[in-house]
């Protein structure tokens, strides 16, 4: 018996990979090239093998003139990026960064970013994402806690670095106005061009976590060591060689960075701006003829606030992912760009969970949507054992991209080589994945166990409302409660007795928020997350 799943696994896993090649072949990842080309690839990845600096180098290979960026300070080409990235990893060298020495990056959407992680990658050495809504003291702690060498950061961020550790040496990259300090073009203008060293040691990428409900924590994700991860994505998201990726999600945040790296694989070309003005990224979008556009769920809102005339844009896919993506707004995204949408649900530890294609974001607009090939989801109990079909339970995934563990030491729940996402939901009987909320939000009311996503999700769709999170809070009589808070489209378009009476005629009573707050506007991070600690 035990031979007989040896060999099923055995199978299975070769059906996988030829799964995945077929849909790399689809994607125009793989396809002829002439022997010259075909000597610069494998070049390329004898030198750096899979990783970003891999991408520039392949793409200086392949197609040199191709844009490989194009930011506020106009456009560079792959040939470009990777010479600039050699020149710029000797002069973060000469500043002291190693291989295995740690480099953070405090920057915006812009080539300095990407620029900085091709050359940390060059060296070596590791690359730690700094969130730009981080505090001065927040920072501090990263970079002690994270012992960095090299800190690159825009000018406008200087003053977060007011009580960073003396060792840390500083090189601006965006510069406003006139600095004294280090920047990045002079090192890179003042550094050679001569190849590195190959086959550096793989350096590590530490993203840090959301924070929203607590302190945030470094992840060290995993370089992906095939093509297995892209193929994964590609499987469910009909991205093609050659795109053209508009990025106004983050590039520190796990989203904005995986549209970089899935953009290396394609050989895209990334369209960024420093800071997100959703008229201009749909300008942008029209301009450079973008073929796709990576954003956060608050980002896709505020775009279809001024969407104008959508059809005049010719993008293929609108890839949402980051934080809960609201029922309202998928719809009103599939009613003014067509069947384009597809929405990630994943998070900085597992990467990616599931993918909701157009066709079921129809049918479903709050489903996070099936797992992509190579990926296996479970809902688990509290005992480890799989739940039936429409209930809810925890939800464990397991990928080829699940991250290595937080920096402190510390990770997340593994069963059965599943990790757990810390979220709870459930899938019915199509197969797709619904989404509760975390399992650390469920609050217990009179006996009763109530998921506050499930009232966002309603209140999302009334008629007057812009924004809502809901939170649990103490009650003497229940033992906890909900409360609502609400951004609505109109001062006085609604009342607390209008919101309560909405829930109390779609959900069950203990359901019904205790409080209705209105406000101005929801705490949110960089990443357009709710800062729900905030709230409470």
């Amino acid at each position: 018996m035990s031979t007989y799943f040896v060999r099923r696994d055995a199978v299975n896993r070769i059906v996988g990979v030829l799964r995945a090649l077929v849909t790399l072949v689809r994607a125009g990842v793989v396809r002829p090239m002439g022997p010259g080309r075909l000597r610069g690839v494998l070049d390329a990845y004898l030198r750096w093998d899979l990783t970003v600096a891999f991408g520039f180098a392949t793409g200086a290979a392949r197609h040199p003139d191709r844009p490989a960026i194009i930011d506020d300070a106009g456009t560079l080409t792959y040939a470009q990026v990777d010479e600039r990235t050699t020149r710029l990893a000797h002069g973060l060298h000469d500043l002291g960064a190693r291989a295995g020495s740690k480099v953070a990056v405090l920057c915006r959407n812009h080539r300095g970013f990407v620029e900085t992680v091709a050359a940390c990658v060059k060296l070596g050495a590791d690359t730690v994402l700094l969130n730009t809504g981080l505090s001065a003291g927040q920072i501090a702690t990263v970079l002690r806690e994270q012992d960095v060498s090299v800190v690159v950061a825009d000018t406008e961020f200087r003053d977060l670095l007011t009580n960073a550790p003396r060792k840390v040496r500083r090189v601006m990259a965006w510069v406003h106005g006139v600095t004294k300090s280090r920047t990045l073009e002079q090192l890179i203008a003042g550094s050679p061009a001569t190849p590195l060293p190959k086959r550096p040691p793989r350096g590590r990428m530490i993203v840090l976590t959301s924070g929203t409900t607590g302190a945030p924590k470094g992840a060290k994700r995993p370089e992906p060591t095939s093509l297995l991860p892209a193929a994964a994505l590609l499987s469910r998201i009909p991205l093609k060689a050659g795109d053209r990726f508009s990025v106004p999600a983050p590039l520190f945040h796990t989203w904005g960075l995986a549209a970089f790296q899935i953009g290396l694989v394609l050989g895209a070309t990334l369209v960024l701006r420093r800071k997100f003005d959703p008229a201009l990224t749909l300008a942008d979008a029209r301009r450079h003829g973008s073929d796709a556009l990576f954003v956060v769920p608050v980002m896709l809102q505020r775009i279809l606030d001024v969407t104008g005339r959508p059809h005049v844009l010719k993008l293929r896919v609108i890839a949402s992912s980051g934080s809960a993506l609201p029922a309202p707004v998928a719809r009103r995204c599939l009613g003014d760009f067509g069947p384009v949408l597809y929405n990630l649900y994943g998070s900085t530890e597992v990467s990616w969970v599931s993918i909701a294609r157009p066709d079921e974001l129809r049918r479903h607009p709050d489903t996070a949507g099936m797992p992509p090939h190579g990926t296996r989801l479970e809902i688990l109990d509290d005992a480890g054992d799989a739940v039936p079909v429409g209930t809810t339970g925890r939800i464990f995934v397991a990928n080829e991209m699940l991250f290595d563990g937080y920096t402190n030491g510390s990770g997340k729940e593994v069963r059965n080589g599943l990790m757990s996402t810390g979220d709870v939901g459930y899938r019915n009987a199509d197969g797709l994945l619904f989404v509760a909320g975390r399992d650390d939000e469920m609050i217990v009311s009179g006996g009763e166990n109530v998921y506050p996503r499930e009232v966002e999700d309603l209140l999302a769709g009334l008629a007057g409302v812009r924004e809502v999170a809901v939170v649990g809070v103490p009650d003497e009589q229940f033992g906890q409660r909900l409360a609502a808070y609400v951004v609505r489209e109109e001062p006085g378009a609604l009342d607390e007795d209008a919101v309560r009476a909405h829930v109390r005629d779609n959900l069950a009573k203990f359901s019904v928020p205790r409080e209705v707050v209105f406000l101005d506007a929801l705490p949110r991070n960089e990443t357009g997350k709710v800062l729900k600690r905030e709230l409470r």
